[in-house]
């Protein structure tokens, strides 16, 4: 395994169980969700509460190796270290590369005053500390990427918990999302609990009312869009992505930039005994979430399983579901239920939805308590 986030522990956790002998391979020590980040930018949770160890995978039997792997070559994953590690199959499930070249202005060393914060870590705390630094009265600019990217109503339930911060502490300011696309998930959802908590803090701004960023400058922390140029106190800015550059060393991107999968095994489509998981592949209809990743990792374990075994995998069914809070006790869902058919995976017609519309106030209150128990189940699965 290479990559240990919801999808990589969580199928090391399945195939040590199964019997097998296992290897994690992971860059940091311990894992920082962007699930739940939100809630650490909106003052109502801490770094400590979404930072997670392996030592549960390691009491399992998974040998957990700290390294970047950096070559994928003749059934071995090579280290930066140097070190060789041999396989039978490998599962990569390594998340996301921000395509930093891909915004004039923006860069790595922009991200240090314009964070995109869409990994766990250190970026979370760099927006956290200018949020709270921020004077009352400032321009917090959010710039969500187009499709696809990692966890679609993120940069939404950014703005919302954000809110939730400001309207507390700096109740002046302004929340200014320019978005590159013109719809976004669950936006009835978000639009309804920004009117009801957040009256005239947020507004969103899409490509044809002139919300595409154009260009940044860190220097002067100006976004500028093909209107307009807008002078921000903050400014997330949230690049495009793709899967990260492990996967384009193995040869599993495509020229998309992402993994093309079998929906049966979630084997590479493009080299053979190499499985892809979480947001680096293309799962069908199934969103980037971590949802997605812990489901995935559950079939790719079982088919991993049969393959080693010299058995064929079966077709499988998978859930996914999306849960977004607006505030600590205000939240919604998305969910969607998928089945394979001639190796690709879709939707199946009938069986997700979404939260409804003009719901009471204990059904977005049950529905945050959801969020707060998915995410302790999930954790516990993938790192306990």
């Amino acid at each position: 395994m290479v990559g240990g986030g919801f999808g990589g522990a969580t199928a090391a956790r399945f195939l040590a169980r199964a019997g097998h002998d296992v290897t994690l391979v992971e860059r940091d020590a311990s894992y920082v969700t962007c699930p739940f980040s939100n809630t650490v930018l909106g003052g109502f949770a801490r770094m400590s509460d979404i930072t997670f160890g392996y030592d549960g995978l390691a009491a399992e039997g998974v040998q957990v190796v700290q390294g970047e792997a950096v070559g994928v070559a003749d059934g071995t994953v090579t280290l930066a270290s140097g070190d060789a590690l041999p396989f039978d199959r490998l599962l990569l499930s390594p998340g996301v590369e921000l395509r930093y070249d891909a915004l004039p202005g923006y860069s790595e060393d922009a991200a240090q005053k314009m964070p995109h914060a869409w990994k766990g870590g250190p970026q979370t705390e760099l927006l956290r500390s200018q949020l709270t630094n921020m004077e009352d009265g400032g321009l917090v600019v959010i710039a969500p990427p187009a499709n696809p990217y990692r966890c679609p109503p993120g940069p939404y339930e950014r703005a919302s918990l954000i809110a939730h911060y400001l309207s507390a502490a700096k109740p002046a300011s302004k929340i200014l999302i320019l978005d590159a696309k013109e719809a976004f998930s669950k936006q009835a959802l978000f639009e309804e609990a920004w009117a009801t908590l957040y009256p005239g803090m947020i507004e969103w701004i899409p490509p044809s009312g002139g919300g595409r960023v154009a260009e940044v400058d860190p220097s002067t922390m100006t976004v500028v869009t093909d209107f307009g140029r807008y002078d921000a106190a903050v400014a997330n800015i949230i690049p495009p992505q793709r899967a990260a550059s492990i996967a384009q060393v193995a040869g599993v991107a495509d020229q998309t930039g992402w993994c093309p999968v079998s929906g049966l095994t979630f084997e590479s489509d493009l080299v053979p005994g190499i499985h892809v998981i979480g947001d680096a592949c293309m799962a069908g209809a199934m969103p980037k979430s971590a949802f997605s990743a812990n489901a995935q990792a559950k079939v790719a374990a079982v088919a991993i399983d049969a393959l080693l075994r010299g058995e064929s995998a079966t077709s499988p069914k998978l859930l996914n579901t999306c849960y977004s809070l607006a505030a600590p006790g205000y939240g919604f869902t998305v969910a969607g239920a998928y089945g394979e058919a001639d190796g690709k995976l879709f939707e199946i017609e009938g069986a997700g939805g979404v939260s409804p519309l003009d719901a009471p106030e204990s059904v977005r209150s049950a529905e945050a308590d959801y969020a707060r128990s998915w995410y302790a189940t999930i954790t516990t699965e993938a790192f306990a």
